[in-house]
């Protein structure tokens, strides 16, 4: 096949494809041979496509209102953006039904083609572009942050270092999740990194058509050389990948946004890739066939052999990532070999048959080899996509063998068999059905325990009265148990007494046990030791049979099971071995959830979990508890696997010279080694102004061992300054009752900052001219003129205070002190009334005052160990609000009553929902994030139980918001105003909080 050919059958098959994607959205039939159908049916014509499943769909289609109404439910299900036709509200509205929608699709599809034909991108282009749009516009709004919000990165620039060699994490800049997923997925492998790393763009590029396409895949190369380059020799945690996510958004342009598939972003982005590197391969092959390494990395090639009316074809095809089905089936294989066949089997194989149904056959698979798992349905009744959550298994290395081409003959033998084994075991189930369920009724029970069950009751001692006689039932409630009368005898059976005591009543609902006559288990009233020995020995020898039988059924559907196992065991069907490289999760519903990916590290033979900024050591039970199914509503959505006999996929570069292994900065071109040192001094200098900046602060060192930092002070003015007379030996006799005091070791409710400005002062190592001028201050001031003494200190303080000059204190430093020692009396407040509050179980208003008092805590907290309270305890106290609150809030959602759901979300949507960044942001805090994955795992668990439509699009509408993993802290609630305290009053108060609380508060899970 000549080049020119090979492009315009590529050409085809992606117009085709384009085809196929438009003719699902605007038709909603997701059966894919209907659409194929339809176009052959149309000869490629969409519109007469459109009219053909219009018309096919409308014959069974309700003409109704109700259909009316859900066609409008299925279109977005958002009564503001849709309005009832003939609706008076807006007059532009315009109800198309019969030509008019005919025309409408047709011009929409007319459109379509007029766009891609001008820009050169698909629909499905479009649709990337507005989770792009929406993620970027998204991280730029959050940026506008009030006084109240966080920033997630921590401020302390060692928090941000890299340790050793542990990979780079990547940034989730606002709905990116999937973006990082990917990217590290591809990252690691280490032949398409040099790829990418060492691409360089064509000489000629100026002298090259430059498309749209073209304006979009150069740019964004060499953004994801520059990421890629950080990602091997960046000093930081993670890092930042905004602008590759910006040029994707710059590419496209939509005012929509969704969810993004991980599949079609990792489709898409490898066409652009390919496109990128098509004009490098064009540019260095003149007049030669072009080889193109990204489709020699992600491009195979199968052939469809099949039966199409009766007559046979043949036909090769190239695939990049293959798609599977995932519901009904329970493995990889079992989705492979359902992939692989289409049709009726046997019209394959019959020469004379009219029957159509074809196979695949893999003639050439590529190094890397990604399925996709497709885990969504379409939900006709509520008119949106809902996620499979079946469990899947796959194996760590699959074996390709039994799909090659060549292996096509052996295969089908195999297959064959493997029916015929089926067949049979299916005869076998059945039978041992009928043994483990056995009965007529709706109940079944196994049918050796019925028959041991038939053996107690015959052995069971015989009773000579019947159940009932010895309760009286006319007794009235409360009243006594009336004189029983026996039964005569009859012959044959035991005698019963003349006359019997009065017993009491059995009250069921009342008494905790039952009467001591009463007999355990029911019995036979008659039966003869002849009866009892024969059917004794009839029960026994039957129940002996049917475990027999059991047992004998059991060990042959066992041994089908190995055969089949074994079927493809042989050497000859295990000579091309796929090994499993990474595993794309995704943790939701259909349109909003959070991905991550574990991905194999082959130096040390591991797994590593990539989750955007962290990257941590897993295992493979971890991965099959996230990744099988089943289990938090997480699942694998994407498989990628690489040819274990090509190493060179996964295998690190040596240098030509030395034969060393290559690392760190050696790996990079020149010009991306000076980009990295570029930026790693730019962290190297944060790290210093840091450390400087620390250094500062750290006085406390100097402090003797058990004494407070600041204490180091001694007076305020040397002693040369102050003469002895009584008004000036005030200040030192109040400056050292105050020394003494922030000296004194006291418990956490006695704190003696609440009782002067310069105990908090002398902790944090205020400066000496700060400490005297708040001293003057303070006996400045008129409401201390109670005698002729106090009014002597105060004239000399004054005085003091204007021989004071500008020069010699920092106004603007005092007065920044002054703001701390108030924003420490404020946080104490948030933090009193929070504490209260949550002990009188009021979680909605304690939760707000916890979450001001930690955030200002920590602004006093990052100046200085001794500014704030203790953070721990205001984290505890503030997690456990919000996971009450979660908990209520799930409650009011299960009791399924209108006004009860709208208030359980409405507290998750304005309170815990909003607060969830603040407990993400805080790295350092496990027991934050474990409380996130707990009240997530909490509402995601609904997702597989059976609810009424409403509450089921209410919690669609509500997940993807508790679903966001950004770390971006959104607006909350104006904090509330305090009340004013003395100093007194805001110690007494305190103190009772701090005493009543617990000394070892509990975890808060």
């Amino acid at each position: 096949m000549t080049v020119e050919q090979n492009v315009l059958q590529q050409h085809s098959q992606k117009h085709q494809q384009t085809l196929l994607n438009q003719l699902r959205e605007v038709t909603g039939t997701t059966d894919v041979q209907l659409l194929q159908h339809a176009l052959q049916v149309s000869n490629g014509d969409l519109s007469e496509a459109v009219a053909f499943l219009t018309e096919k769909n409308g014959k069974v289609a309700p003409q109704d209102d109700a259909a009316a109404a859900y066609y409008q439910t299925a279109q977005g299900g958002a009564s503001e953006r849709y309005m009832s036709v003939g609706s008076q509200a807006d007059t532009n509205v315009i109800d198309l039904t019969g030509d008019d929608l005919q025309r409408a699709i047709a011009l929409s599809l007319e459109e379509s083609s007029r766009a891609f034909r001008e820009t050169g991108i698909t629909d499905e282009e479009q649709a990337i572009s507005r989770v792009l749009e929406a993620s970027i516009a998204e991280n730029k709004a959050s940026l506008k942050r009030s006084h109240t919000e966080v920033w997630s990165d921590s401020p302390n620039p060692h928090d941000r270092k890299r340790q050793d060699n542990c990979p780079v994490g990547l940034k989730n800049v606002g709905n990116t999740c999937w973006f990082s997923a990917v990217i590290q997925s591809l990252f690691n492998l280490l032949e398409f990194q040099r790829l990418v790393l060492h691409y360089s763009p064509p000489a000629r590029v100026q002298d090259l058509p430059r498309n749209q396409k073209e304006h979009r895949n150069l740019p964004f190369m060499q953004e994801l050389r520059y990421l890629f380059s950080l990602m091997v020799g960046s000093k930081r945690k993670y890092v930042d990948p905004s602008r590759a996510v910006e040029i994707l958004k710059d590419a496209f342009k939509s005012s929509d946004s969704q969810q993004q598939d991980v599949s079609e972003f990792t489709h898409r982005l490898l066409d652009w890739l390919e496109d990128a590197f098509q004009m490098k391969a064009e540019e260095e092959r003149e007049g030669e066939k072009p080889k193109n390494p990204m489709v020699e990395l992600f491009y195979g090639r199968f052939l469809a052999v099949g039966v199409l009316e009766g007559k046979k074809f043949e036909n090769s095809e190239t695939f990049g990532q293959y798609p599977l089905q995932v519901n009904g089936y329970k493995d990889l294989h079992e989705c492979l070999e359902a992939a692989m066949i289409e049709g009726e089997i046997e019209s394959l194989h019959s020469e004379n048959s009219a029957k159509s149904g074809q196979e695949h056959w893999f003639t050439e698979l590529p190094p890397v080899l990604t399925f996709e798992l497709s885990r969504f349905e379409f939900n006709q009744a509520l008119g949106r996509p809902e996620k499979i959550h079946n469990k899947l298994e796959f194996p760590p290395v699959l074996y390709m063998d039994r799909y090659m081409d060549r292996n096509r003959e052996t295969t089908r033998i195999k297959r064959e068999e493997i029916r015929r084994l089926k067949e049979h075991l299916t005869v076998l189930q059945q039978r041992l059905e009928r043994y483990l369920s056995y009965g007529s009724g709706p109940k079944r029970f196994p049918l050796a325990d019925v028959l041991q069950y038939a053996m107690e009751f015959a052995s069971s001692k015989p009773v000579c009265t019947s159940p009932v006689e010895d309760i009286d039932a006319s007794t009235p409630p409360g009243g006594t148990a009336a004189q029983l009368t026996p039964s005569a005898p009859e012959p044959g059976t035991c005698n019963a007494p003349e006359a019997q005591p009065r017993v009491s009543v059995h009250k069921p609902f009342t008494q905790s046990r039952l009467p001591l006559d009463l007999p355990m288990h029911p019995a036979p009233r008659h039966i003869t030791e002849d009866e009892l020995r024969v059917l004794e020995g009839c029960l026994k020898r039957w129940r002996s049979e049917v475990e027999k039988d059991t047992r004998e059924l059991q060990g042959s559907i066992a041994r089908i099971h190995r055969t089949m196992e074994l079927m493809y065991a042989d050497k000859s069907m295990m000579q091309v071995p796929y090994r499993l490289h990474a595993v794309l999760v995704h943790e939701g519903q259909a349109n909003a959830g959070h991905y991550w990916a574990y991905i194999h590290d082959p130096k040390h033979s591991c797994w590593m979990k990539y989750n955007d900024i962290a990257v941590t050591l897993s295992s493979w039970e971890e991965l099959v508890r996230d990744s099988f199914g089943g289990y938090r509503n997480a699942s694998a959505y994407c498989l990628m696997y690489i040819n274990d006999k090509k190493p060179f996929l996964i295998e690190e570069e040596f240098d030509k010279e030395t034969g060393q292994v290559l690392s760190g900065l050696d790996k990079l071109p020149a010009d991306l080694k000076l980009y990295v040192q570029e930026d790693n001094q730019l962290f190297e200098k944060e790290l210093q102004e840091w450390d400087a900046l620390q250094t500062r602060k750290a006085r406390q060192e100097k402090t003797a061992p058990g004494r407070p930092a600041g204490t180091e002070h001694s007076d305020p003015e040397s002693p040369g300054e102050w003469d002895p007379s009584p008004d000036r030996s005030a200040f030192k006799v109040e400056y050292a009752r105050l020394l003494r005091l922030a000296q004194e070791d006291t418990a956490p409710e006695n704190d003696r900052r609440l009782q002067h400005v310069l105990i908090y002062f002398l902790h944090n190592q205020a400066p000496r001219k700060v400490l005297e001028r708040t001293l003057l201050m303070q006996f400045a001031d008129r409401n201390l003129s109670f005698d002729e003494r106090c009014r002597s200190v105060m004239k000399v303080a004054r005085a003091k205070l204007d021989l004071i000059s500008p020069d010699e204190v920092n106004m603007v430093e005092y007065e920044m002190w002054h703001r701390d020692y108030q924003s420490f009396r404020d946080t104490t407040v948030f933090l009193m009334i929070g504490l209260e509050l949550f002990q009188k179980k009021s979680y909605v208003e304690a939760l707000i005052y916890l979450v001001y008092c930690y955030q200002y805590n920590k602004e006093l907290l990052f100046k200085g160990p001794y500014r704030g309270h203790d953070e721990e305890l205001i984290g505890h106290y503030r997690r456990e609000c919000l996971l009450r609150l979660n908990e209520h809030a799930a409650a009011m959602f299960e009791s399924g009553e209108d006004a009860e759901v709208s208030s359980g979300l409405s507290v998750m949507n304005e309170l815990v929902v909003p607060c969830l960044p603040l407990l993400l942001a805080e790295e350092t805090e496990e027991k934050d994030i474990a409380a996130v994955e707990d009240m997530r795992n909490r509402w995601c668990s609904y997702l597989g139980q059976e609810m009424e439509p409403h509450l089921q699009e209410k919690l669609t509408d509500f997940l993807p918001k508790l679903l966001d993993c950004s770390t971006e802290v959104r607006s909350f609630q104006e904090p509330p105003k305090l009340p004013a305290y003395s100093s007194l009053q805001l110690c007494e108060r305190y103190a009772r909080v701090m005493a009543s609380l617990s000394r070892t508060p509990a975890d808060g899970r």
